[in-house]
């Protein structure tokens, strides 16, 4: 078997964009695929490690990490994964290891809406992943994930339950009645899904009028 290269807008510059070939051994956080008689060692997520078999063939999508001292090969089943991983990486802060990390905890989708909705709280479970590094992915990433969310995510579950839930209760508190609170933060949400509280409030207020209060 022979290196697999495909080239194109997302693979463009990788010395190694992908690799076919057999496996030989798995353990948790990595597998040592055989290609052309030379055995690689790729770090993978967990999930993926489950789902890899020795003896059997397997196609990743690879990114070559080149430091002064080593030379790591991370592994991904898919390439929504290595984008986000690379997107990860570009974060100040954040390792290879740390965005490995994220993708364990996480699909992209998830990723997606955690950026989406502010939710930092996602991140700092990450292992290696604290407070300030958590709301910088945030804010890094802001707009960057949107494409990898899932396509059937209404605008209310993109802007996440805390950011929803505190626009509706500043209009209830307002004497908005809930029921049209909820419907003009969705339509908000669906105009700018990645807006802050205030932002959402407001242009629910514009869409409201005098009119929505009870």
């Amino acid at each position: 078997m022979a290196f697999e290269h495909t080239y194109d807008s997302g693979y463009a510059g990788r010395v190694i964009s992908t690799l076919r070939g057999v496996v030989l051994a798995v353990s948790g956080g990595g597998a040592v695929i055989e290609v052309g008689g030379v055995g690689y060692a790729v770090a993978v997520t967990a999930q993926h490690a489950l789902g890899l078999r020795p003896g059997a063939e397997v196609l990743v999508h690879t990114a070559l990490v080149v430091r002064e001292d080593e030379l790591s090969l991370y592994g991904f089943a898919s390439r929504d994964e290595l984008e986000v991983f690379d997107l990860l990486r570009g974060v100040t802060g954040v390792g290879p290891k740390s965005a490995l990390g994220v993708l364990s905890a996480m699909t992209p989708a998830q990723a997606a809406v955690a950026v989406a909705a502010e939710d930092d709280a996602a991140f700092r479970k990450v292992s290696g992943i604290g407070p300030k590094t958590a709301k910088l992915i945030v804010v890094s990433l802001a707009g960057k994930l949107l494409g990898y969310a899932a396509p059937d995510q209404s605008p209310r579950s993109r802007v996440g339950g805390a950011v929803r839930a505190e626009a509706i209760a500043a209009l209830a508190s307002l004497g908005f009645a809930e029921r049209r609170a909820e419907e003009a933060v969705d339509e908000a949400v669906a105009e700018q899904p990645e807006a802050p509280v205030p932002t959402i409030v407001r242009l629910a207020l514009a869409s409201l009028g005098p009119a929505g209060v009870r």
